[in-house]
């Protein structure tokens, strides 16, 4: 054979081949080692009000998820909606992403705008680089106005409402919340009901995805269990004599379950109680109702990620799509009732839940908003049948929502980048946490810092430095005093000034202003 033949039968076969790849792609059979991943947030659900983490109500879905997974048990959010979100999808501090506070702040600062700004990069648009196809559902509440909207920020499609929560059944008679798919308003009928709504069109989007080989990211943004406390009537009845008991006797219930289950300290009692005596209650059939109907809300919430992962099964995605569940911040202080004539949980009333937040945030201290444990800790749920070998873990390692893009971008094998659509991107904060599900040490002195409307805090191994607005300081070992009882700030003064010294040295650097914001200051 001459040298010509040769070059020719080799450029053929190399021709072949190639053709060969492209037509067992496009028959759907070559498979992509990346995994799917699923994230999926909860909106001012409490710590302990999963099964899993204590809770009465039936949760089985989640409790499996965190069964066959792994478990966080101490993992940090914002305190609050917008901010969380922001660093959710941007793996930043708020501040750096431009939502210091929420979406419906005017501020001069550039820490302080109504949306996400071009410093960061969102999760989606930086896996949609690693050729990930993206969608959301769901509450977006980092920027309403249409530039900003989930579409602009990276998502292929979305169906949800730019906005905030309030929204269960359709219309909501309280907030105005349109739905919208793609751009384009839609009008759900009335036996739609969001959390039901939100799951229906991301389990559609799975079965009609446009390519059934690239990988997929979704983000799932679910209302629940926000107020006002709406529900279905069915889910509500299975609850309806649950909580008669009153709030101590279910927080008390919900401590011991936490300590069958190895999650919190054996020899240490819970946070004092702020409920009051339920003897003392006047209107005790009505504040029982109020937890029913939260109940259901969760229980409703449950079921939808039932057929979330029953879909992955059915499409042959469940072992290697990786699913995230976590609240935005913990359990609610507010008790109104701004509809007294309407059915508490019905799609007439405008009522939140009030003192019980003391029982879903069982067995910490303070609520949502708050830099106290109670309102800034989630649990985490990963769930991914390829990928983690070791099932049940139980992690107690402190991580941050900030960690979620670092730990999404090395699933999808790919790095952050120092710019993006010519902006220069601000770096990353947040680290990711594969390293530890897949058994390694993380940094013991690594340092979290908070701060919402003057409540600020900051966190450097087992120490931590707290304070409400406008008061001082507190300092709490939370090695020994992990529900945050006993101050030590007046025992370690110099603990006190090098934690104090750390934060505002990063209050600085990430543009945090103090509260109220005042112009030019």
């Amino acid at each position: 054979m001459n040298r010509a033949w040769f070059f020719k039968i080799v450029l053929l076969s190399a021709i072949l081949m190639v053709c060969s790849q492209f037509s067992w792609a496009a028959a759907g059979t070559v498979k992509e080692s990346r995994p799917n991943i699923i994230v999926i947030l909860v909106d001012d659900m409490g710590y302990s009000d999963l099964g899993c983490t204590g809770s009465e109500i039936q949760t089985p879905n989640l409790d499996t998820m965190a069964r066959q997974g792994v478990l966080f048990t101490h993992c940090y959010n914002t305190s609050r909606c917008c901010p969380t979100r922001a660093s959710l999808l941007t793996g930043q501090y708020q501040w750096d992403a431009g939502m210091g506070h929420m979406d419906y702040t005017k501020s001069e600062f550039p820490e302080y705008q109504q949306a996400l700004n071009d410093k960061s990069a969102t999760i989606a648009e930086l896996l949609k680089m690693q050729g990930y196809q993206t969608f959301m559902a769901g509450k977006w509440h980092v920027g309403s106005q249409r530039q900003h909207w989930p579409d602009k920020r990276g998502f292929d499609q979305f169906y949800g409402t730019p906005a905030g929560g309030g929204l269960y059944f359709y219309p909501s008679a309280f907030y105005d919340r349109p739905v919208f798919h793609n751009g384009r308003e839609v009008k759900p009928d009335a036996s739609w009901y969001s959390t039901d709504g939100f799951t229906d069109a991301t389990i559609d989007y799975i079965r009609n995805r446009p390519s059934q080989t690239k990988p997929f990211f979704i983000y799932l943004a679910y209302i629940a269990p926000h107020f006002p406390l709406q529900a279905k009537r069915q889910d509500i009845e299975k609850y309806r004599n649950t909580y008669t008991l009153g709030y101590n006797a279910i927080r008390k219930a919900r401590f011991e379950k936490q300590k069958k289950l190895g999650i919190v300290a054996q020899n240490l009692p819970p946070s004092e109680s702020v409920c009051g005596n339920w003897k003392a209650v006047k209107n005790k059939q009505q504040q029982a109702l109020k937890m029913a109907v939260y109940a259901a809300q969760v229980d409703c919430i449950d079921q939808n990620i039932g057929k979330l992962m029953n879909t992955l099964k059915e499409e042959d995605l469940f072992d290697n799509t990786v699913v995230m569940f976590l609240s935005d911040n913990g359990g609610c202080s507010a008790g109104f009732n701004r509809t007294p004539k309407a059915e508490i949980g019905s799609r007439h009333c405008n009522a939140a839940y009030g003192k019980w937040y003391n029982v879903s945030n069982t067995p910490y201290r303070m609520a949502k908003k708050q830099q106290h444990e109670g309102g800034i800790i989630t649990p985490l749920i990963m769930h991914w049948p390829d990928g983690i070998k070791k099932s049940g873990q139980v992690i107690g390692e402190p991580k941050h929502v900030i960690d979620i893009l670092p730990s999404c971008l090395q699933l999808a094998g790919g790095s952050y980048p120092e710019t993006y659509r010519s902006n220069v991107l601000d770096p990353l904060d947040g680290v990711s946490f594969m390293s530890l599900v897949n058994g390694k040490k993380q940094d013991k002195q690594r340092v979290f810092y908070w701060e919402h409307e003057g409540n600020r805090a900051v966190r450097k191994g087992d120490w931590k430095l707290v304070a409400l607005h406008k008061k001082q300081w507190e300092l709490y070992n939370l090695a020994n005093d992990p529900y945050e009882q006993y101050d030590l700030a007046s025992q370690k003064p110099e603990i006190v000034e090098d934690l104090l010294k750390l934060y505002e040295e990063w209050a600085a650097k990430h543009g945090v202003r103090p509260w109220p914001l005042k112009k030019g200051k």
